[in-house]
């Protein structure tokens, strides 16, 4: 059986309850290598496979693990957390891995504990947690290239237009855009609010890629791509990640059909990595202990 994933959360949910499945194949809002490298890590006797190995990421490529080892060098004093579009090179050099949805909860656990944090490589999702937790916190210099181009005075014109919108915002969008948002937060948490605000629009923040399960999870809310830098052809992404949109339904059949693209993560990265996942897995875990209790 093949395992098809919407997001890293979705992923790690399937993984852990999917004993069966012989092969994972990422698909949706984040279908790139670096989470493919995840689930490949985390299952290492499985196949995981890509419907292209181009499809990259921007916070990736601008994370370079020499570069990023040099700068955790520099700053032995620091707590590592780095975000999960990175490489598996990346994640073993982390002490912590996150995803937006849990970074808060995890920074402010660890700076209640005392320790000062490096963060890498989204600036912006990293100004947004440090700015809500209050810790102490070295930002690496990344960025998405869709979300960076989201700008609050485009909003503003759109929010003329639609008065009665209600604005989701992804955090990885620059601090004047979260500033004015109704909602914060990762994938499937702006599909939640998507479903829970009364607003009857939606003008949506973050890779256009969400639009289908958002309109699955509220068939009844008018959604709206919140507006980019630049105009029409002029903007750099469109609110479009240029490497999610190399993954299509013919090289996902070729993949699927021929088992090409497949993911490998030496195996010595991948333990080491596996410890900074693993931090992050526990941590869930005893978050959704807490909760039953």
């Amino acid at each position: 059986m093949t395992q098809a994933h919407d997001s890293l959360e979705g992923l790690l949910e399937r993984i852990r309850a999917c004993d069966i499945c012989r092969a994972h194949l990422p698909l949706g809002p984040r279908p790139v290598v670096r989470i493919s490298e995840t689930a490949k890590i985390l299952t290492p006797e499985k196949t995981v496979l890509m419907p292209t190995l181009e499809a990259t990421c921007s916070l990736d490529i601008g994370c370079p693990v020499d570069d990023f080892s040099d700068f955790c060098d520099q700053h032995p004093d620091r707590t590592v957390v780095v975000y999960a579009n990175t490489s598996a090179a990346v994640k073993a050099r982390a002490d912590w891995v996150v995803t937006s949805s849990i970074a808060l909860d995890v920074v402010d656990y660890l700076d209640s504990c005392g320790e000062k944090i490096l963060w890498a490589p989204d600036k912006y999702l990293g100004s947004y947690v440090q700015k809500k937790t209050g810790a102490d916190m070295l930002l690496w210099n990344g960025s998405c290239i869709v979300h960076e181009e989201f700008k609050s005075q485009g909003v503003a014109k759109l929010k003329a237009v639609y008065p009665d919108a209600a604005l989701l915002v992804h955090p990885e969008s620059p601090e004047a855009m979260v500033e004015v948002a109704d909602a914060v937060g990762s994938t499937s948490q702006l599909i939640k609010a998507a479903q829970t605000l009364p607003n009857p629009q939606m003008i949506v923040a973050t890779d256009i890629g969400i639009f289908h399960k958002m309109q699955q999870a509220a068939p009844e809310k008018e959604l709206i791509i919140a507006p980019t830098a630049g105009e029409s052809a002029t903007c750099r992404s469109c609110a479009s990640c240029p490497w999610m949109g190399m993954n299509n339904l013919k090289n996902l059949m070729e993949s699927l059909e021929q088992g090409s693209n497949e993911i490998f993560v030496d195996p010595a990265i991948g333990q080491q990595a596996m410890v900074s996942l693993g931090r992050m897995l526990d941590f869930r875990e005893q978050q959704l202990a807490a909760e039953v209790v």
